[in-house]
């Protein structure tokens, strides 16, 4: 049959799409967000511990080779390390006093799941097997300088953004003998994902100082283990890995598993440096006319890798009596496309769309414009499909009108089947001249089809990247437009939906084994949907019930002579 051997071909490649996606994430499992911890007031072994390898040469210096973790020492690191803990609306952080390092961070508005309000995602972790973390340090060939294993000295150890207030400061010093004082500054701004650093280095010697100071993000992937074809999982389908923006190459991405064949070593003015996994993401903003040094590597602790990306200023030369600073943003978040590119621009890339982002950007932006007014984003989705069937009314009428046309020979097309039985090669030249003859063009029932599907496939993204959608309710049993109907409820809907439309749709001229699989497709969507978000699945139940409405309608009115179909 014309009409539906293309909703065939379409379901078998999405379901092979799919299983592609499935395929080529294998290979690259991206990292996990565990619940966090009790925070205490000593930095965990696994962060006191020296990295030897992860401190970048000074410009103009001649690398080391790494030395053994045993005999390695920074400046100032016989001091125990401690924990300054830091709570604003959004915030829970941990700030070693070891290099000023950012090692833990909870996002307090976005729980691990719906009923565990009280556990927030942690995104930057100094857990062995969740290892993520924000560091930042200065380095000279020729001066003091304190990198991220220094110790640092704080004024207390806790810190609350009061009611009232909208900024808070959270100071760190480190000294040396020779005069030279830095002052590490961490800034944190109420309703605000972006945290401003700024490194004072103040000349109290005789001598210049020069150097440079570099922001970096070190991390551990953590493999996701799930059995199956996890298409419930998003974080199976989800980029997981470092990313990069400058003007001139625009986003870029790099996987762990391609860290040593593409190594990133670029001067970029204007850019930043990121690590992403699903949802969530950090990244260090240089100041936007810095043209810095951007790097990867790759650096062992215990025998394990742990993947890098960094940033390295330009040197810069304080005198005595001086005081100078480096100043950058290091964002710790969610990708909410709303506000990223106010922070930096390129940020808003890092919701990766993949092919689909010409459609899923606009889409995304429609559904936003649509739960401004609605408050719900379930609604949002089905008031999207109205918009959409309106868009592609004229051609579903088309379908329909051709669909109506061949219900109308419907007869005689059986009865050339009868006519010349198995010969399937006079039977289709007599099937194609009756179509000529009727002028019906069984291709036209394809088109709306091919032209939704891509939106089909587009709105999976957004589902599947968008934050806003995250655990976000609808109504009734559905409480995660994000995670499959958890009683089956719409895949089941959109299976009735699929038989209804089965059969008022015509179906002469279909073999017996098309007509079998055709049949068996009810079933086989019901249980692929049965592992869909049921946002997605939402969508496509509404969209195939208002197109079994509008091709009833339109059916009824070809069949009363309302509308005309020669």
């Amino acid at each position: 049959m014309p009409n539906t051997r293309p909703f065939l071909l379409l379901a078998v490649l999405f379901v092979g799409y799919l299983l592609w996606q499935q395929w080529q994430t294998d290979y690259a499992a991206p990292p996990s967000v565990t619940s966090p911890a009790a925070i205490t007031n000593t930095a965990s072994g696994d962060a006191a511990k020296a990295v030897p390898n992860d401190v970048p040469a000074a410009p103009g210096e001649i690398p080391k080779p790494p030395a053994d973790a045993a005999t390695t020492t920074s400046p100032a690191t016989t001091a125990p390390a401690q924990l300054v803990n830091i709570t604003t609306d959004v915030f829970n952080i941990s700030i070693d006093t070891r290099g000023g390092a950012i090692v833990r961070a909870d996002l307090r508005a976005y729980p691990i799941a719906p009923k565990e309000t009280d556990h927030p995602v942690r995104l930057l972790s100094d857990d062995a097997t969740n290892f993520f973390i924000a560091q930042s340090g200065l380095v000279s060939a020729a001066s003091p300088a304190p990198d991220h294993q220094a110790q640092f000295s704080a004024e207390k150890t806790e810190y609350t953004l009061a009611d009232g207030s909208d900024t808070l400061e959270v100071p760190l010093t480190w000294t040396d003998a020779s005069g030279i004082k830095v002052r590490k500054v961490y800034k944190f701004t109420r309703a605000s994902y972006a945290v401003e650093q700024r490194e004072e280095i103040s000349n109290a010697g005789t001598t210049p100082w020069s150097g440079s100071e570099y922001r970096q993000l070190q991390r551990l992937p953590v493999v996701i283990v799930s059995s199956g074809f996890s298409f419930s999982n998003p974080e199976k389908f989800a980029f997981a890995g470092a990313a990069w923006y400058s003007p001139q190459d625009k986003f870029q991405k790099l996987g762990f598993d391609k860290y040593a064949a593409t190594p990133l070593n670029k001067t970029i003015t204007g850019g930043w440096v990121g690590m992403l996994q699903h949802y969530f993401f950090a990244a260090w903003v240089p100041k936007a006319d810095e043209a810095d040094q951007y790097s990867t590597a790759v650096v062992t602790n215990a025998g394990t890798p742990r993947y890098l990306i960094r940033s390295m200023s330009p040197a810069i030369t304080v005198a005595p009596g001086e005081t100078k600073s480096f100043d950058a943003r290091l964002y710790i978040g969610p990708k909410l496309q709303s506000t990223l590119a106010t922070v930096a621009p390129g940020l808003e890339l890092t919701v990766d769309y993949g092919m689909f982002t010409v459609i899923s950007q606009p889409l995304h932006w429609i559904l936003s414009e649509i739960h401004r007014f609605v408050g719900n984003w379930g609604f949002a989705i089905i008031l999207l499909v109205v918009l959409i069937k309106l868009a592609f009314y004229k051609l579903s009428e088309a379908q329909f009108k051709s669909s109506a046309k061949m219900k109308k020979v419907q007869p005689r097309l059986a009865a050339l089947k009868e006519r010349y039985g198995d010969d399937k090669q006079k039977l289709n030249a007599a099937m194609l001249e009756l179509y000529q003859k009727e002028k019906i063009n069984p291709v036209s029932g394809c088109l709306p089809m091919l032209v939704q599907f891509p939106v089909f496939l587009a709105l999976y993204w957004v589902l599947l990247e968008s934050v806003e959608l995250r655990q976000a309710p609808f109504m009734l049993w559905i409480q995660n437009l994000s995670a499959p109907d958890p009683y089956f409820v719409l895949p089941i809907l959109n299976a009735g939906v699929m038989l209804a439309t089965q059969f008022l749709t015509p179906t002469v001229g279909m073999d017996p084994t098309q007509a079998k699989m055709m049949k068996a497709m009810p079933v086989m969507m019901a249980v692929m949907f049965a592992f869909f978000p049921a946002g997605l699945v939402l969508y496509w139940t509404v969209n195939g019930g208002l197109s079994l409405l509008q091709q009833y309608v339109i059916t009824k009115r070809i069949e009363s002579g309302a509308i005309a179909v020669a």
